[in-house]
């Protein structure tokens, strides 16, 4: 059983964009990078999944529990960043986290501190949120993701705001939840080097359509670089 199996998830909105028919099916471990221009759909598939909107049509099921017939059991297996990690500026990233870890009182206590060092946060753990950049931001905002084990990771351009330590810190959590303790990751992205770098499978949205999914080593098998093959799909779309 695909541990995120998406089935003919469509959202259409006044204007005629959105998404139409995705269908997708991840497997444990996988770390799937969703790649497409600005207005392509991806975050709206994505708040699709999280059962944040609600679909017209098809449906998601996480680990076996429909996201919209069962949120609760869906989301308890799910970490999420949508868009921009949200924190209280004036809180201190510590404190940050203890709004989180709140939620689940099996935590060990010290399970925010493990986490602030694990994304490069551990120096700033008492420093208030509203000093921080993106880039500072984001990490916390992976560690709340984090916070209570998930078996899933969704994450909407968790790059922005990285400077390259940043990137290639990430990059390396990211792999290793994958190939140790086996967590499916869906990414989103327009950083198509990143993306390149960190995941196993490549999925093309383009103007609300999945017109193009394969695994990264067969991309480069048959092109240059990711960048080729996205911009070979794009044009090949315009064509047809």
């Amino acid at each position: 059983m695909p541990v995120i199996d998406i089935q003919g998830l469509t959202k259409v909105y006044g204007a005629g964009r959105g998404v139409f028919d995705l269908t997708l099916a991840l497997n444990r471990g996988d770390i799937f990078g969703f790649l497409g221009p600005n207005g392509a759909g991806k975050t709206t598939a994505m708040k699709m999944i999280t059962g944040l909107v609600h679909p017209d049509a098809g449906k998601v099921t996480v680990l076996g529990h429909d996201i919209s017939q069962e949120p609760t059991a869906a989301l308890r297996q799910m970490g999420c960043i949508l868009e921009t990690a949200e924190l209280y500026p004036y809180l201190t990233a510590y404190e940050n986290l203890q709004q989180v870890t709140r939620f689940y009182p099996e935590l060990p206590p010290e399970r925010p501190t493990e986490l602030l060092e694990l994304v490069g946060m551990g120096r700033y753990a008492r420093e208030k949120a509203q000093r921080f950049s993106l880039g500072m931001k984001q990490r916390v905002g992976l560690a709340m993701a984090m916070v209570h084990y998930p078996k899933v990771l969704i994450l909407d351009e968790p790059f922005n705001g990285l400077d390259v330590e940043g990137m290639v810190l990430l990059r390396g959590i990211l792999q290793r939840l994958a190939a140790e303790e086996q967590v499916t990751i869906f990414i989103s992205s327009h950083l198509i080097h990143d993306v390149e770098l960190t995941c196993n499978r490549i999925g093309i949205l383009l103007q609300g359509k999945l017109v193009r999914q394969a695994d990264t080593a067969e991309i480069r098998g048959e092109y240059a670089s990711l960048e080729s093959f996205f911009l070979s799909e794009v044009q090949r779309h315009e064509r047809l």
